[in-house]
């Protein structure tokens, strides 16, 4: 007679591999409450003996409880329950509920295919399923929809459950730096005066400094440290005063929570982000406005909602992207990150030349660096649009001017005392310490020693903590400016009246001069007239104002300048009237008249390049002149003569070798007839050595030039 505990779907290959029991809890927390379930789930090793298993045949794997079944992620249990199915060492898997294996249909089914494939059987408590079976395979697939169903119920309904209580502003996690849980759950400031004054000491100097990086710069020097509440140890919970990091610096300045404002759902998991074996990971920082729940003026606040949104806009304007000036930077460009195209719209960058890179240009490369496409323009004066944005700047700025001058004074005292606040804090902090550490030795029995030992090495430390800091308040006291005296705040005020003094003294830097730009002007479209020197200038203010400009820049040829047509007409004129070139260049510099690169004035050789380009005949050439003897010829036509090049006939000139005299331009007409012609024939063939020397002295010598 057949036992009725014994399934008929047991075969006897089922018996000969071993039987594994599956035990799984989702969390610590129901191993700890849960002690009923996790025992079922044990006793089902029973069940295997039952069903005809030895008691030595049947394993247990519990590697995975308190722990999720919504993935194969972080379970070892389960990974081993599927390689052990893979090996072939495995005849049936006991679960006291289908969903104890896997909450996930992709899990569930391949170890479904699994089983099915190694003859496997899976049994509850209540039956025994045969995957390779058509009607268990499907009441086993059911079971795995069911499963991930109920996953997804019970997940949404505490997530509701989460959502509202947010709503209503009431679910709070670990508090950020400078708030503290109050016995009814939510954040208050902290109560410690130091905390709260280091807090505000990050978010005043910002309003100066402009960029994270100048911040950070800031705070260092100054020895500003920034309390990290310990969130373990024997310390659990006090405060430890740690060295600013950018990475601190940048949750502070994006948390809406020093604004006053409650926020929920500010970290979703973004699932192609995540890492295996890694849960905390795959996780984005959205903006206050994306949050799910978002309440202004809901908590304790340390800055106001709109000094909060224009910081956020200053760290966006600080990234260096097309759509974004970038933050200040130190080189001589005023306008760097403010210049736009007017022709296709886009950022024009700065490239600076000359020594030290002192002059700069703006050009329009973005289409040339992206595509291969042609420059679209460049302006290579670009301290011509930084001099008339600084201009238009100054007289805008001009007004206030009073103001600024009342408001300096006030701002360098008020600098000195907030860098001042810290160390007094600090140093009461200290006091305290010792104070605490005397009044609890002092508290102690005397003739105890074994505690008194301790109150006394505890009040020593204290002492020994205490001086270096007085030593090293000391030591900043002295690299700070000293209080103001009455002529140090007369100076003051009257540099702050002078704002073009100001703007260009040497210790006002490049990059303090574009953050008072950008106080100012959103930015300055420029179009450059490539068939002229004409420059359009539009400048875009803060205030919404809009005002446009033209400008002259340097160009390269004549006939790219407006004034061309009239420049040759007025040379006609004085060509005509046998002007020489140096009294013509003198001429059109007092009418106005200047070169095209507009960094110098008319000399008298330009107009002799110039003449010439233009076809105009000032002077006769060389010969047709009564005043030019046969044996007279310019440098270079002294060289085709001699059949040498131009450079050793002009080497000679400026060693004094030849008979040289000036034309009424200025120009060299060197004296040369046949027997000096011959003199220098032979000075270019005679070879430099010593034993020549005498010859080389006579030949360098040149002939005197007989009476005209």
């Amino acid at each position: 007679m057949s036992d009725p505990l014994r399934s008929p779907k047991l075969r006897a290959w089922h018996l000969d591999r071993v039987a594994v029991v599956y035990v799984r809890q989702s969390t610590p927390q129901q191993v700890l409450d849960h002690k009923e379930s996790t025992a079922r789930q044990y006793a089902l090793a029973d069940r295997a003996v039952a069903l005809g298993w030895t008691r030595d045949r049947v394993t247990t794997i519990d590697d995975d409880l308190g722990k999720s079944g919504q993935s194969i992620e972080g379970r070892p249990g389960f990974q081993r329950l599927r390689a052990e199915v893979a090996l072939d060492h495995i005849g049936l898997i006991l679960g006291l509920e289908m969903s104890r294996l896997a909450r996930c249909c992709k899990d569930w089914h391949q170890l479904l295919e699994l089983c099915g494939r190694y003859r496997v059987l899976l049994a509850d408590g209540d039956r025994v399923y045969d995957p390779t079976d058509h009607s268990d395979r499907l009441l086993l697939g059911l079971h795995g929809v069911m499963n991930e169903a109920e996953l997804h119920v019970l997940k949404q309904r505490m997530y509701q459950g989460q959502l509202n209580t947010a709503r209503r502003g009431e679910l709070f996690g670990t508090p950020p730096i400078g708030y503290v849980r109050s016995p009814n759950g939510s954040w208050v400031l902290d109560p410690d005066e130091q905390v709260q004054a280091a807090v505000r000491l990050v978010f005043d100097p910002f309003d100066r400094e402009a960029t994270m990086h100048g911040l950070l710069r800031y705070l260092v020097p100054h020895h500003v440290r920034l309390p990290v509440r310990l969130a373990g140890g024997p310390s659990k919970g006090q405060w430890e005063w740690h060295r600013p990091s950018r990475a601190t610096l940048q949750n502070l300045f994006r948390n809406p929570t020093y604004a006053g404002a409650y926020r929920y759902g500010h970290r979703p998991a973004d699932a192609r982000a995540k890492q295996p074996g890694r849960p905390g990971t795959g996780k984005r920082i959205r903006r206050p406005e994306e949050c799910l729940v978002l309440l202004r003026d809901h908590l304790p606040a340390y800055i106001t909602w709109d000094r909060f949104e224009a910081n956020q806009a200053r760290l966006a304007a600080n990234r260096s992207t097309v759509a974004t000036p970038g933050a200040p930077r130190n080189g001589p460009s005023l306008l760097a990150g403010l210049v736009r195209c007017g022709r296709c719209g886009q950022r024009m960058a700065v490239r600076y030349d000359g020594p030290r890179g002192r002059a700069h240009a703006y050009s329009c490369s973005r289409a040339a660096a992206d595509y291969g496409e042609p420059l679209c323009q460049g302006l290579s004066s670009g301290g011509a649009v930084d001099a008339l944005v600084a201009g238009q700047v100054l007289a805008a700025v001009e007004p206030a001017a009073l103001e600024a001058r009342l408001a300096a004074v006030a701002g360098v005292e008020r600098q000195r005392a907030e860098r001042e606040r810290p160390w007094q804090l600090r140093r009461e902090r200290a006091a305290h310490e010792v104070d605490r550490a005397c009044r609890q030795f002092q508290a102690c029995e005397p003739e105890n020693r074994l505690v008194a030992r301790e109150w006394e090495r505890r009040w020593e430390d204290a002492l020994k903590a205490q001086r270096p800091l007085g030593d090293e308040y000391e030591r900043w006291r002295r690299t700070i400016p000293a209080e103001l005296s009455p002529t140090a705040a007369t100076a003051i005020r009257a540099l702050a009246a002078d704002l073009p003094a100001v703007g260009s003294a040497p210790t006002t830097t490049p990059a303090d001069r574009q953050r008072v730009t950008r106080l100012l002007v959103a930015r300055v479209v420029v179009t450059v007239d490539k068939a002229s020197e004409r420059v359009d200038v539009t400048v875009y203010w803060v205030g919404g104002a809009v005002r446009s400009h033209a400008l002259a820049r340097p160009v390269t040829r004549y006939s790219q300048q407006a004034d061309y047509p009239r420049l040759v007409a007025r040379l006609r004129e004085l060509c005509a009237d046998r002007w020489n070139a140096a009294g013509i260049a003198e001429r059109l510099n007092a009418e106005g008249f200047r070169p095209p690169k507009r960094t110098t004035r008319f000399t008298g050789e330009m107009v002799l390049r110039l003449t010439t380009h233009v076809g105009l005949a000032r002077r006769p050439r060389h010969g047709s002149s009564t005043g030019w003897k046969s044996d007279e010829y310019r440098p270079m036509g002294l060289a085709r003569r001699l059949e040498l090049s131009r450079d050793t006939v002009r080497r000679w000139l400026r060693a004094g070798w030849r008979n040289v005299r000036r034309d009424e331009d200025g120009h060299h007409v060197i004296w040369a007839d046949a027997g000096e012609r011959d003199r220098l024939r032979e000075l270019h063939r005679l070879p430099r050595t010593w034993a020549n020397k005498g010859r080389l002295a006579e030949l360098q010598k040149p002939t005197p030039r007989p009476a005209r």
